[in-house]
C-alpha cells in the first residue's frame, strides 16, 4: 500500500505516493527518518497511512506533507485513515492528526480512523474532545489613553533613573571627601593620564570648531547689524556671546561626546570583562580607582579648553571682521577691549567645573551600569551622552537666570 513517490504528490486512480524522510540534521533528521505519510486514491475511497514517530520533532515537516496530501487529494467519499504504523505518539502528533481530519472533513470526505493503538486513539479523542478556543479579541485601547500611560512609565522611569543618579552623586562627593582628607590615595599617574586624553589630544577639535563658530557668529552679527549701520557692535556681539556662553556650552558638548562617551565604553568594556569585579576582589573602590581620576582630569580640562575656544571663536572672527567687514586690526583690537569686562569672562568659566563634573558624573555613572554585553556598551554609550549634554544645557539656563536675578 506504499507507494515509492514524494508524500502528498497528485496520484492517478489506483496510483500511490509514499513520504520520503526529509533533509535535516541530528534530532530532526533521525526523527523524520522514523515517521511517515502515505496516500492511496482509488476512485471516491482515499487511504491514508501514517507511521513512524509522530512526535514534536518531527511536526513542522510532517505538516508541510500533509498540506501537499490535501492539496492533491481534492474530490469527495470516503477517507480511512489508518495508524497502525506508528510507533510513537505524542500530544503534537495527535494535533496534527486531527487536524488534518479536521481538514478533510471540511473538503467534503468522510473520515474514518482504523488501526490506531488503545494509548494512541484515547490520546486522539481527548484532542478532539478539546475544541480550539478562538482568540479573545483584542482590547480595544483609547489612542489618547496609551499616549497618557507611555507618558507616565517614561515619566517614573526618568524619575527613578534621576534618583540613581543622584545616589551616584553621593557616593562621588564622599569619595571625594575621603581622598582630600587623605590626599596620598589620589592617583597621579592616572590623573595624568586622563588630563592628557581630555585637554591635550582635545585642543585640535575644541579650537576648530570655536574658530568657524566665530566666523559664523562675526558674519550673522555683522548681516543684521548692517540693516541699522551699525556693523561694528558685531565685534560687541561675538564677544560677549562667545564669552559668556558659546565658547564654554559648545566646549562642553564636544567633551561630552568626546571625553564622555569614551569613559562610559572604557568602564563599560571593563564591567562587561568583569575587571571592576575583580578591583571589588582585591578590596579597591572602583569609584577611588576609576571614576575619581576621571572626574578631577575632566574638571581640571574643560576650564582650560574653555579659555582656549574663546580665544580661537575671537581669533576666527576677528578674521571675518578684518576680511569682510573691513575693520582694520586696530579697531578690532580696541572695540573688543571696549566690550569686553573681567566678569564677561569668569561668568563663562565659572561654568566649566560644573559642566565637567556633570558630564564625568554621568558617564562614569552609565559605564558603571552596563549589563555585561557589547550591545548594553553602546546603549549605555548613546545614553550618557545625551544625558550629559541635557543636563550641561538645563544647568546653563539655571546659571543665567541666577546670573540675570544678580545683574552679574
Amino acid at each position: 500500500m506504499r507507494g515509492g513517490a514524494a508524500a502528498g504528490a497528485p496520484t492517478a486512480p489506483g496510483g500511490a505516493a509514499q513520504a520520503a524522510p526529509c533533509g535535516r540534521s541530528g534530532g530532526a533528521r533521525r526523527a523524520m527518518m522514523d515517521a511517515w505519510l502515505t496516500s492511496t486514491r482509488r476512485d471516491d475511497r482515499l487511504l491514508i497511512e501514517a507511521g513512524g514517530r509522530w512526535t514534536l520533532a518531527a511536526l513542522a515537516e510532517l505538516d508541510r506533507r500533509r498540506a501537499q496530501l490535501l492539496a492533491g487529494a481534492p474530490g469527495r467519499g470516503r477517507a480511512s485513515i489508518d495508524l497502525q504504523a506508528i510507533q510513537r505518539l505524542d500530544t503534537a502528533g495527535a494535533w496534527l492528526l486531527d487536524r488534518m481530519a479536521h481538514d478533510l472533513g471540511r473538503e467534503g470526505w468522510q473520515v474514518e480512523w482504523s488501526g490506531a493503538h488503545d494509548a494512541h486513539a484515547a490520546l486522539l479523542a481527548e484532542i478532539r474532545r478539546l475544541p480550539p478556543e478562538p482568540l479573545p479579541p483584542a482590547p480595544a485601547v483609547n489612542p489618547l489613553a496609551r499616549l497618557l500611560a507611555n507618558l507616565g512609565r517614561s515619566t517614573l522611569a526618568a524619575l527613578a533613573e534621576g534618583a540613581r543618579l543622584l545616589s551616584f552623586y553621593g557616593q562621588t562627593v564622599a569619595v571625594l571627601a575621603r581622598v582630600a582628607l587623605q590626599p596620598r590615595r589620589l592617583r597621579l599617574t592616572s590623573l595624568t593620564h586622563h588630563l592628557e586624553q581630555t585637554c591635550v589630544n582635545a585642543l585640535p577639535i575644541v579650537g576648530l570648531i570655536a574658530f568657524l563658530i566665530g566666523i559664523v557668529l562675526a558674519y550673522q552679527g555683522a548681516d543684521q547689524l548692517r540693516r541699522f549701520g551699525a556693523e561694528i557692535f558685531a565685534i560687541d556681539l561675538l564677544a560677549i556671546s562667545a564669552l559668556r556662553e558659546i565658547g564654554i556650552l559648545l566646549t562642553a558638548v564636544v567633551v561630552a561626546g568626546r571625553s564622555g562617551s569614551a569613559f562610559t565604553a572604557q568602564i563599560g568594556m571593563m564591567k562587561v570583562n568583569q575587571e571592576i569585579d575583580a578591583l571589588r576582589t582585591l578590596g579597591l573602590d572602583p569609584l577611588e580607582v576609576l571614576v575619581l581620576p576621571r572626574l578631577l582630569a575632566l574638571m581640571i580640562a574643560l576650564p582650560l579648553l574653555a579659555f582656549f575656544a574663546d580665544i580661537m571663536a575671537l581669533f576666527g572672527g576677528g578674521l571675518m571682521c578684518v576680511f569682510v567687514l573691513d575693520i582694520s586690526p586696530d579697531q578690532y583690537i580696541d572695540r573688543l577691549s571696549a566690550a569686553i569686562w573681567p566678569r564677561t569672562f569668569w561668568v563663562g568659566i565659572v561654568k566649566a567645573p560644573v559642566f565637567a563634573f556633570l558630564i564625568a558624573m554621568v558617564a562614569c555613572y552609565e559605564g558603571l551600569t552596563v549589563e555585561g554585553s557589547a550591545e548594553s556598551v553602546g546603549r549605555k554609550t548613546t545614553l550618557s551622552v545625551v544625558v550629559a549634554i541635557f543636563l550641561v544645557i538645563v544647568f546653563d539656563a539655571i546659571f543665567s537666570i541666577v546670573f540675570s536675578a544678580l545683574g552679574i
